[in-house]
């Protein structure tokens, strides 16, 4: 289990940390300026959280990144990620309990930052796995419903996926069409019709959290549809392909046709849209590390892009002045980027973080690792079209994260909301 793994991992590894922060610190005070640190961030996270941090960076550049382009280029998504992640216990990390690791917010964000310096749909693939469908039953569910599902998921020994979008209703899910209503036969089980769309896992979960409206009362109740339980043709969840983003993750449909879900698969008290937004604010804080790193990753092959080109005389395109602008206008925003998603993971930590601080973390993030990295993929000219810079997947993919989960006007408008004291969605 990861949160034995883990404890031994941080216990092991603190005199090794302490050497490695030591010859680190010095070298900061040698150097003048670090650009893969430049604040000074990683001073501010606990032994264990570099640890944690350590562990999630050998796995993905070890095991995730030789598999990207692959992925990227047929579509393909290895279940297998899901469960090699499981058996570090990076799946559910935050939860404490239910064979989880119950690390802090801030580690469970330098996770998906290393996961997302690879691959966004990697990240992608963990977040619904472990803030979506994880976390919302660790939120809102039965006892029962933990001890069923949880440990298997944190496991990847199932896979789950969080069913809200429909197909006509994005940044409007009050509007949801799905409806539950009572089996004419049966007592106790609730048919589900509707449609839901853009499922990061849905093609291939065993568990699928389903937002719906009571036909009797129009309120929204959240529901755990099993798979396994559902006769045929009343479920079916086919893949969306030709994707253009994030096209190393899995995406797809929920289609329910009179889907039959036993009351006991029903979360207990919740009701509303607090449900499915309590999910999404955590799965939002994710994104906004999770940018980052996909920022740093750019920044990185940039810079050594720059350096080895040579243009106008022999002299490596990093001796220009525009090269050298594109480049400080991001490592300034993954700087700052950073330091905003660790004061919100700590007061998350203490229980303090506002819906609105997680909605300006995610904005801002998202926005500026996109703009960066469309500023820092015009450095490679032609040789940004092909997929081996990876810089053009990275682009890619960035915009699918300013859109998904809340695309960036919508936060603007949750943040003017607070600011001003008026609605303006409608």
């Amino acid at each position: 289990m990861f949160s034995r793994t883990i404890r031994k991992t941080c216990t092991c590894s603190r005199v090794a940390t302490r050497s490695h922060g030591l010859n680190r610190r010095l070298a900061h005070t040698q150097a003048a300026f670090n650009f893969e640190d430049p604040l000074g961030s990683s001073k501010l996270f606990t032994e264990d959280e570099l640890a944690i941090q350590e562990t999630a960076r050998s796995y993905c550049q070890e095991q995730l990144l030789p598999r990207v382009l692959d992925a990227h280029r047929s579509e393909h998504y290895d279940k297998r990620i899901l469960e090699e992640m499981g058996e570090l216990g990076l799946l559910g990390a935050t939860i404490q309990g239910y064979e989880c690791a119950g690390v802090s917010q801030v580690a469970s964000g330098l996770i998906t930052r290393e996961v997302e310096r690879v691959d966004s749909g990697y990240r992608s693939g963990m977040s619904v796995q472990s803030s979506l469908i994880m976390g919302g039953i660790y939120e809102f569910g039965s006892e029962e419903q933990k001890q069923r599902y949880l440990p298997q998921l944190a496991k990847g020994k199932l896979v789950g996926c969080f069913g809200l979008t429909e197909p006509n209703h994005g940044s409007d899910p009050g509007s949801m069409e799905t409806i539950a209503k009572p089996h004419p036969s049966k007592k106790g089980v609730f048919l589900l019709s509707g449609s839901k769309t853009w499922i990061t896992n849905s093609p291939i979960s065993d568990v699928m959290m389903v937002w719906a409206k009571l036909q009797s009362t129009g309120k929204i109740r959240g529901f755990l549809v099993d798979r396994n339980r559902c006769p045929p043709g009343t479920l079916e969840t086919p893949a969306i392909k030709n994707k253009t983003g994030l096209r190393a993750s899995l995406t797809g449909m929920i289609q329910m046709d009179e889907c039959p879900v036993p009351e006991e698969n029903m979360f207990p008290t919740i009701e509303g849209l607090r449900g499915p937004f309590n999910c999404l604010n955590s799965a939002r804080y994710g994104i906004a590390w999770g940018t980052m790193g996909a920022l740093e990753d750019c920044i990185a092959r940039t810079r050594e892009y720059a350096l080895e080109r040579k243009q106008f005389k022999g002299n490596p395109l990093a001796k220009y002045q525009l090269v050298q602008k594109k480049l400080a206008d991001a490592v300034t925003d993954a700087a700052y980027g950073v330091l905003a998603a660790y004061q919100v993971g700590r007061l998350k930590e203490e229980g303090k973080a506002l819906p609105e601080m997680i909605s300006m973390i995610k904005r801002q993030n998202c926005d500026r690792a996109l703009i960066n990295s469309r500023a820092l993929q015009e450095i490679f000219g032609g040789n940004a079209v092909s997929d081996e810079y990876h810089i053009g997947r990275h682009v890619a993919n960035l915009f699918v994260t300013q859109t998904y989960e809340g695309q960036s006007d919508i936060h603007s408008l949750i943040l003017g909301r607070a600011i001003t004291g008026v609605q303006a969605f409608c």
